[in-house]
């Protein structure tokens, strides 16, 4: 039996995915496994270094999400590894005059893009086992496509709802449920780049809320802090439910069973 082949990912998100393509062929190690840790600010360590020099296949997210791979990988000295950009794959833009939503991993089309990029990936490094990947990959794809029909489901009843959000993390898989992301721009800019929001926009902000302007607030548990904590409050004591989500996938989950339970939530939240 030949030896694994080894994958390194940025997050533990891209780890999972590339785990269920190359099942026992592949040994996996995902850089971010905490979902207390924000992405944005990772410092390298030796051991992940160690990881890079060694892997034959490196997948990241790209779109300046992850910028630590790419630095980490110049200075492990190991041109040969195979590099997935997710971002790039997708085939995303930024819209004009806007900027790019690099939270690709909520939108599903971009994944199962991304499967059959691995799998390929994964074939060219062990030739023998190709098919399997392929195979492995198209399962995916049908669970990534269950996942598509519920949020059509979710978009036959609640198109045109509005929700509150405090980043642009869930933007993707709110837009293909049909659903109007209300919040001030300016608000989920400054959380994402870790700014202090403006007692203006935050005024805004915490008026959906007592305006009973939007029907749920998407909140992301990785960037809490001061003023989303605000705005969670302002949600909970107006009796707006409050739909939890992560940036990497929580222990003891899978990818699809991630998101399987992220479209509950927010069905659930919706009053569907």
């Amino acid at each position: 039996m030949s030896a694994p082949i080894t994958v390194v990912a940025s997050t533990n998100v891209y780890g999972d995915i590339a785990k269920q393509i190359g099942g026992d062929k592949v040994q996996v190690t995902s850089i971010i496994t905490d979902p207390e840790q924000d992405p944005h600010s990772y410092e390298a360590n030796t051991q992940n270094q160690l990881a890079l020099s060694k892997a034959k296949l490196v997948i990241e997210n790209g779109g300046g999400y992850d910028d630590f791979v790419d630095t980490m990988l110049k200075a492990a000295n190991n041109p040969s590894a195979q590099l997935l950009n997710a971002v790039t794959i997708s085939g995303k833009t930024a819209p004009a005059g806007g900027e790019l939503n690099e939270h690709v991993w909520y939108d599903f089309p971009s994944m199962a893009k991304l499967a059959d990029q691995i799998s390929t990936a994964l074939g060219k490094a062990d030739t023998a086992d190709a098919a399997a990947f392929t195979a492995n990959a198209e399962a995916f794809k049908q669970k990534l496509a269950t996942l598509q029909g519920q949020e059509a489901d979710v978009a036959k009843t609640a198109k045109g709802t509005a929700v509150a959000i405090t980043e642009p993390v869930p933007g993707y898989l709110l837009e293909a449920c049909g659903l109007v992301n209300a919040t001030p721009e300016e608000f989920a800019e400054a959380v994402e780049e870790g700014d202090d929001v403006s007692p203006k926009v935050l005024a805004e902000t915490l008026a959906l809320f007592s305006g009973k302007k939007v029907q749920a607030l998407v909140y992301n548990e990785q960037t809490a802090g001061p003023q989303t904590e605000k705005v969670k409050q302002a949600a909970t004591d107006n009796g707006i439910p409050v739909v939890p989500v992560t940036e990497t996938l929580p222990a003891g989950k899978d990818y699809v069973g991630w998101m399987t339970g992220n479209l509950d939530t927010l069905d659930k939240a919706l009053g569907r």
